[in-house]
């Protein structure tokens, strides 16, 4: 069974929680000043036209993806506040440090996420 978390990793994993959260909200934004502007003077063809819009499709997918990671991140960061960060939403039991450090955002301990994923496979 893994130990609480001492005051000092709570510390640490709301500077690493902000720091990704940061991270992702640079990168969509980025993403909406720079990488999604379409000028048909730019593009040559109808073809180009059509490569630019399938890129844009996808950068628009890839943000869905980044918008549900800030959730998860702005949940953990809840949890540190309201002091149930580190601990596992299936089972009551903490989630091991080293779990935490990879993904700090996660909400399930090792065996509780491999026990989802082995559910996920079997049901489709």
């Amino acid at each position: 069974m893994a130990k609480p978390l001492t005051t000092k990793d709570r510390e640490k994993f709301r500077e690493l929680l902000e720091s990704k959260r940061v991270m992702v909200l640079d990168r969509a934004r980025r993403t909406l000043t720079e990488d999604m502007a379409l000028s048909q003077d730019d593009l040559a063809d109808e073809m180009d036209l059509a490569s630019s819009e399938y890129y844009q499709s996808f950068e628009f997918r890839l943000r869905g993806r980044e918008k549900v990671h800030l959730a998860k991140l702005d949940l953990a960061l809840r949890k540190l506040d309201e002091g149930s960060f580190g601990i596992c939403e299936m089972c009551d039991e903490p989630i091991g440090k080293k779990r935490l450090e990879a993904r700090p955002e996660t909400t399930l301990c090792i065996k509780c996420k491999e026990a989802q994923e082995r559910d996920e496979r079997a049901f489709g």
